[in-house]
């Protein structure tokens, strides 16, 4: 098991999602999306190479969700598809495009990340 490295990304995904509730508060809503993103990537990541060994290497939360719940089975893990979506263009638009979010848009990607990071929680300590 690679515990120190799923341990590290647990670290940096509860460091990005205060960041985003930091950003938030600072009414700096692209920020907010961006990190709660990648705080939902770190999350994932770090289950999936605590679980299953490894994990593959992407930046896309739909295709770390899919593969979460294939070698978990766990119900729990079928995440609304929209919301993945929502959260995985906020990590494309904030850095590629010029593209903005505002405070609606911030509050449910806040909304998002603290949902899957429960759900997560509660699959790592059933495993």
């Amino acid at each position: 098991m690679h515990k120190d490295e799923v341990e590290l990304f647990w670290t940096r995904a509860r460091n990005f999602f205060n960041a985003a509730k930091e950003r938030y508060e600072k009414k700096d809503w692209d920020l907010t999306c961006f990190f709660a993103e990648q705080s939902v990537q770190l999350l994932m990541k770090a289950t999936i190479l605590e679980i299953g060994g490894d994990f593959p290497k992407t930046h896309s939360i739909r295709k770390l969700s899919s593969l979460l719940y294939h070698i978990t089975k766990d119900e729990s893990l079928k995440f609304d598809r929209k919301s993945l979506i929502f959260l995985e263009s906020a990590y494309l638009n904030s850095r590629y495009f010029s593209f903005t979010y505002n405070e609606e848009d911030a509050k449910e990607a806040l909304k998002i990340a603290k949902e899957i990071k429960v759900i997560i929680k509660n699959v790592r300590n059933n495993a």
